[in-house]
């Protein structure tokens, strides 16, 4: 035999999903009305992104009624196998992973998806717990070298995200976890977000997709109902950061507590260098490297165009 017959046939990835373009996706959901306000939209998106009504009614309201659709029929297929087994239902929260680059939009894909899940009847009680929680305190990254590594996988606690996980998933009454400041860019001791048994629970983080570091440990997707990438070209991407860095030397960079201060006063370019030189040492690696290739790991891909707007939805086969 040739060692071409050999050789195991390549995956056709894009085989496993449906592609639907923006129009398409926009008519799965006709009549339903947005439930939210232009405020509260401008209050949910992250800076840089553009999100307006028209997204959100055309791609995020089909969505979140998709994810719904899912979460009811999960808790209904949980009934019923207690049902079977002739036990008690132990039906348990409802876990979304929302994966994506630094400067992605995926804590605004997150934080948009909460508002809209919770006006839907079937999953009123949705939290939203983000992985920068599980990072490490920073004192222990500067002890481990890892600093410079920040958002990598090695700089999570890995253990404690999957203990987390692991009593959503078991129907703990209340589980924390740990709170994670921005201005402070590090955990803040004896602070937690709390969760109390809600319908749904959705997990955003860099590499919430990705495998497990040994075959004998559970990956933090294994705990997922759902999940979702947020996808775009790695040169918009770049460019989206660069802005959002620009817009943050102007803003929370002028927090005498922020832990970015030093940049505030930057120039233009000098604040262009040093963002560029961030992503490129840093942001670009953890993209290729890590979170891009969890991509097809995903149930649903949303690709967004240069102007931050989605333009094709990917959805797996079931």
């Amino acid at each position: 035999m040739s060692t071409d017959e050999q050789a195991e046939p390549a995956t056709d990835i894009a085989s496993l999903y449906r592609e639907v373009d923006r129009a398409e996706w926009a008519a799965l959901a006709p009549g339903v009305p947005n439930p939210l306000t232009e405020t509260e939209v401008v209050q949910l998106r992250g800076i840089g992104d553009r999100l307006d009504l028209t997204e959100v009614r055309e791609v995020y309201v089909p969505l979140s009624r998709l994810l719904s659709a899912y979460a009811e029929n999960t808790k209904r297929l949980g009934a019923e196998v207690s049902a079977f087994l002739r036990e008690p239902d132990t039906t348990t929260p409802f876990v979304v992973g929302v994966a994506g680059s630094v400067a992605v939009g995926k804590s605004t894909v997150a934080r948009l998806l909460r508002e809209l899940m919770s006006r839907w009847p079937g999953t009123p009680r949705v939290e939203l717990v983000t992985t920068d929680g599980f990072l490490y305190p920073n004192a222990e990254l500067e002890r481990r070298g890892l600093m410079g590594r920040k958002g990598f996988p090695e700089s999570y606690d890995r253990r404690a995200l999957v203990r987390f996980l692991t009593d959503v998933k078991s129907g703990a009454d209340e589980v924390r976890a740990p709170f994670y400041s921005h201005v402070r860019y590090d955990i803040v001791p004896d602070a937690h977000v709390t969760v109390r048994r809600p319908d749904v629970v959705i997990v955003e983080g860099l590499n919430v997709l990705s495998p497990p570091p040994t075959p004998n440990d559970l990956a933090v997707s294994d705990f997922f109902d759902f999940s979702i990438y947020v996808d775009a070209d790695e040169n918009d991407i770049q460019q989206w950061f660069v802005s959002r860095f620009l817009a943050l030397r102007e803003g929370a960079f002028t927090n005498p507590s922020s832990f970015f201060n030093v940049f505030a006063s930057l120039s233009d370019d000098e604040a262009i260098a040093m963002a560029t030189g961030i992503w490129n040492e840093i942001n670009l690696p953890n993209l290729r490297e890590n979170v891009e290739p969890t991509k097809h790991r995903a149930t649903l891909v949303l690709k967004k165009a240069a102007d931050h707007a989605v333009e094709t939805v990917l959805l797996r086969k079931l």
